[in-house]
């Protein structure tokens, strides 16, 4: 057993306290990629999904700009974060035209990558 999975099972000890006070927790785990998730009662699924957003976006902006895929990354992760922004709202039509703005690039990469790859073939 690693050492993260020895951290896993003490969690789980840990959460029992808790879950005996009646504090609903759920735990999610990835053990294979060292990854464990502690949610509380009062999330939602559009703050689940804004949150693992987070980590979409942690990627677009980490990620050297020359990879081919970034800009993919990025837009797409772009116009997800304007829309969960204004998901119980309405999109402005500045959001509007800045989706429309990132539209364009998702196609413009789209075709530089297609070029590519018939480049290579």
């Amino acid at each position: 057993m690693t050492t993260f999975e020895n951290f896993y099972h003490d969690l789980l000890e840990f959460v029992k306290k808790y879950e005996n006070q009646n504090v609903p927790l759920k735990i999610e785990k990835d053990l294979e990629n060292d990854i464990v998730k502690i949610l509380g009662e009062k999330i939602s699924s559009l703050s689940r999904a804004q949150n693992g957003l987070n980590d979409i976006t942690e990627l677009a902006y980490t990620t050297a700009e020359h990879h081919p895929y970034w800009n993919l990354v990025y837009n797409c992760s772009e116009i997800t974060n304007s829309v969960l922004d204004k998901w119980k709202s309405s999109l402005s039509d500045e959001d509007v035209s800045d989706i429309e703005w990132a539209i364009r690039e998702l196609t413009q990469t789209l075709e530089k990558i297609k070029k590519k790859k018939s480049v290579d073939c």
